[in-house]
């Protein structure tokens, strides 16, 4: 199927966010907003065909067979049964699910924790409901050839012990850390929220992108009951490149969170979709396992190619292990340059876009999307090269 990833589209002028944000002629190529420039699957496409083809886009009801091929898929390809009591809540997408939870379970002034680097919007769901975040960094364990992270569980009991913190907000796999956490990791995270009596949110929207070698765990397959204790947000959204159907669904089974999410679903007016998304979201979970599984393939094969670039034409970085996401993280930090200043550097002198490290809470890194094709990351990653050996000789 490589043919389908190699000849990606022309995405100027078409309403994209990451290639239209830029200013009209600058042949920037934009590795930065996560999203892939591959088509949907066909499968997808079919569907969608076929939903335009009836020609009415009235107000949406969500049939049965979209809650079966939520419960099929999660049957399927990780083991999980949700059963009839764990009927998923639809929603617009997985930020307004954490941002409505959030608002669901906590008061303004409450503490939610998070282990940085990750996801920006994490911060910004927070901030908008009043919350305080409350960071349990990472910690970075450097290998011969690159690095990794793993959680410091001492600091993340000490902060879930306080009463102020009733909620922990968790990139399951880990965006940028490219971390798919173990199971053993999750549930020891799961044991220390019940033991403490916090609420485990799990965002898991790049659970399905899942790098050979390597598995994931979704919270709700976790010893313990944690389908009546935690909270899932899921998607197919990035696995499938549908963000603009807006489309996802919070998982759990306990009456409690699901009254009072549901509630603030509501309030937060975030509780109706569209029929593109749903239509979209049964043929990607009944038939779209085989594309999936040759996007994986491809993405790894751009992640080997980045790891033997900077081997070849910057060694002194170093290239964070992929085992989830189609989003490279790079250290930076030898370069003498902050790295937001060094975004815009790329970007306006060198015409690659990437995104800076602090923006996820860790300074002194850039976010690599390898959800292109080879050639147009090969292109992008020359630039970059170009702009960072330039700095290095100043």
């Amino acid at each position: 199927m490589n043919e389908l990833f190699d000849l990606t589209p022309d995405r100027r002028g078409s309403g994209s966010y990451k290639w239209d944000t830029a200013r009209e002629g600058q042949d920037i190529i934009p590795l930065w907003v996560a999203d892939m420039d591959f088509k949907a699957a066909p499968v997808i496409m079919d569907a969608l065909r076929a939903r335009v083809e009836h020609g009415v886009f009235g107000y949406t009801y969500v049939p049965d067979e979209y809650y079966r091929a939520v419960e099929h898929w999660y049957s399927r390809r990780y083991g999980v049964a949700l059963g009839p009591d764990v009927r998923p809540i639809y929603t617009q997408g997985v930020v307004p699910a954490i941002s409505a939870t959030i608002k669901a379970l906590t008061r303004p002034g409450d503490g939610v924790a998070v282990m940085t680097p990750v996801y920006n919007c994490f911060f910004s769901s927070i901030r908008n409901n009043g919350c305080m975040m409350v960071d349990v960094p990472l910690v970075r364990v450097d290998g011969s050839d690159d690095f990794t992270y793993e959680i410091d569980f001492e600091l993340l009991e000490a902060r879930l012990s306080d009463e102020r913190v009733p909620v922990l907000l968790m990139c399951n796999p880990h965006n940028p850390a490219c971390r798919a956490w173990r199971r053993e990791e999750l549930q020891r995270v799961y044991d220390l929220c019940r033991h403490t009596g916090t609420t485990l949110l799990s965002d898991e929207i790049h659970g399905d992108i899942i790098m050979p070698g390597y598995s994931f765990t979704p919270v709700a397959s976790l010893d313990g009951n944690p389908l009546a204790h935690t909270v899932t947000f899921s998607s197919p959204s990035k696995a499938f490149n549908i963000a603009g159907l807006q489309i996802a669904n919070i998982i759990t089974s306990s009456p409690r969170l699901r009254y009072l999410i549901d509630r603030a679903i509501n309030d937060n007016e975030v509780c109706d979709v569209n029929p593109f998304g749903v239509a979209a979201l049964i043929a990607a979970y009944n038939h779209g396992s085989e594309w999936l599984d040759s996007l994986t393939g491809y993405i790894h094969d751009n992640y080997r190619y980045l790891v033997k670039a900077v081997a070849h034409r910057m060694p002194r970085l170093k290239v964070a292990r992929l085992e989830a996401t189609y989003l490279a993280w790079l250290d930076v930090s030898s370069i003498d340059m902050p790295d937001e200043e060094l975004e815009e550097y790329l970007k306006e002198h060198y015409r690659v876009w990437l995104n800076a490290g602090s923006m996820y809470g860790r300074g002194g890194f850039l976010r690599v999307n390898l959800a292109t094709s080879r050639r147009r990351l090969a292109e992008g990653l020359d630039r970059m090269f170009d702009g960072l050996t330039a700095l290095s000789k100043r």
